[in-house]
């Protein structure tokens, strides 16, 4: 290959000598590449009135990556350039030591493309945007006399990638994502609430911005707002739920994906370690990541490992049935990986991380569902949670929930969290909706210091014997 053709992000790296180099690095290992990144983001919010924020961000570099066995050596730099390349290749050849490592068969490659290429930034003027967060402050605040504030941010980025593997094999990929988010605090007798909706996806601003797509976004942000202005204390105890379609799959993603990463499998430290091949959840129970629906949060054309990305089974008819893998994990595990290697820049080392992560619908009518919920709670809008890997315990708060008594829907309640654990929640299912949902578009995951864009999705679920910590 000539070196014209290796432009990693317009640079003037040679070819042969950037991969000598890489090759040198990796000699005696059993995997390893080098990561090329470039990225750039927008983020305006116009919050109570005025222009809170007007950021532009643009950062780039490399990082390469020597694996043998269960160790890693990893350097990075903000700098791309041969010297700096070959002051990192001292440092990753550390972890190779004297060598003797299996090296490990390259990634298959892909023609797939799952989103555009055309960056969303460039969907409107900044003077337009500006314009826009005015009119959707002017709209949201007309449609209620008890709206005090709003809150509307336009977000959007651009993440090119070039990955070089030690095979001489490079693989591209220019990945966009925009969000809208819209956010409004009510105020009625002295109380204040506030509700928020928005979401997103791999695509340009140009349909987020238009008055269809974001004036249903503000009646929504106020709905629930005002649900909230009138919900009671939540009841508290152990009693069944009823999950609402779309976001409260991020219950799932949770109480369930995290402990199906393959990392948390081969080190034993899941609650789900060694089970392949038995029933962890009720039957009916579907569980699959796919990280190749067009155009959602969490899909990939390929990993940052250079794994063409899939659509992985996880949990079938309540049988686990695999784990999500980078390749790493995948080698020492005796699979293949599945093209869940992720990372959040090009300072990070890859390590299995969730794409769409998503429970399969049912047969169900969600109408139904909640008619045989005798005395719960309707959850459909959750907040922030939190969960033990080792044991799959989980709280959750809701952000939208009702009282449910003999199959009617009652008042909103404030307060409520659900709390629990995964393995022994997904055997306590009871009933599965057919009206699976994806969420809008709003997710992003935290592991190991590290944040990348999710997806998550289910049907309306009933789940029994929750506990609900409530205030009542």
């Amino acid at each position: 290959m000539s070196d014209t053709q290796f432009r990693p992000l317009q640079t003037t790296l040679d070819y042969d000598r950037t991969l000598a180099l890489l090759k040198k690095a990796t000699n005696g290992a059993d995997d390893g590449e080098l990561f090329f990144e470039r990225s750039r983001s927008e983020v305006l919010v116009f919050d109570d009135g005025k222009i809170k924020t007007a950021s532009y961000d643009a950062t780039e570099g490399f990082g390469l990556r020597a694996v043998k066995g269960e160790t890693t050596g990893y350097a990075h730099s903000s700098e791309i350039s041969e010297a700096a390349i070959t002051r990192a290749a001292k440092t990753t050849g550390l972890a190779v030591g004297d060598g003797g490592g299996t090296w490990a068969d390259a990634p298959s490659s892909t023609n797939q493309r799952l989103y555009s290429d055309q960056n969303p930034m460039d969907d409107a003027t900044f003077p337009a945007k500006i314009d826009i967060l005015q009119e959707i402050n002017a709209f949201t605040r007309a449609l209620d006399k008890r709206v005090i504030q709003v809150s509307a941010t336009i977000a959007a980025s651009l993440q090119e990638i070039e990955i070089l593997r030690p095979e001489g094999n490079i693989m591209r990929d220019v990945r966009p994502m925009s969000r809208i988010n819209i956010s409004v605090i009510v105020e009625d007798a002295g109380r204040r609430e506030s509700g928020s909706m928005g979401g997103g996806g791999r695509a340009g601003l140009s349909m987020l911005i238009t008055p269809g797509h974001w004036q249903p976004v503000a009646r929504e942000a106020l709905r629930i707002a005002l649900v909230n202005l009138t919900a009671i204390p939540a009841p508290a105890g152990a009693m069944d739920i009823v999950l609402g379609p779309g976001w409260p799959g991020i219950l799932l993603h949770e109480a369930v994906g995290h402990g199906l990463e393959g990392d948390f499998n081969r080190k034993g430290t899941s609650a789900f370690s060694g089970l392949i091949g038995t029933q962890v959840a009720a039957k009916g129970v579907t569980v699959i990541d796919d990280g190749t629906i067009v155009d959602r949060r969490g899909s990939i054309s390929f990993d940052d490992e250079g794994t063409p990305s899939q659509r992985n089974l996880l949990i079938e008819d309540g049988v686990l049935t695999g784990y999500m893998q980078d390749r790493q994990n995948a080698r020492l595990m005796g699979v293949a990986p599945t093209g869940n290697g992720r990372r959040e820049s090009y300072a990070h080392t890859p390590m299995p991380r969730m794409t769409n992560t998503i429970m399969l619908g049912g047969e169900t009518d969600p109408a139904d569902i909640v008619a045989d919920l005798k005395d719960g709670i309707y959850a459909v809008g959750f907040g922030g949670g939190q969960v033990d890997i080792t044991n799959g315990k989980f709280v959750f708060s809701c952000t939208e929930a009702y009282r449910v008594q003999n199959g009617k829907i009652g008042a909103p309640v404030k307060g409520a969290t659900l709390i629990g654990d995964g393995p022994n929640a997904m055997k306590q299912i009871r009933a599965i909706g057919n009206d699976m949902a994806m969420d809008p578009g709003i997710g992003n995951c935290g592991k190991a210091g590290q944040w990348v864009p999710v997806g998550v999705g289910q049907p309306t679920l009933m789940i029994g014997g929750i506990t609900v910590g409530g205030s009542a």
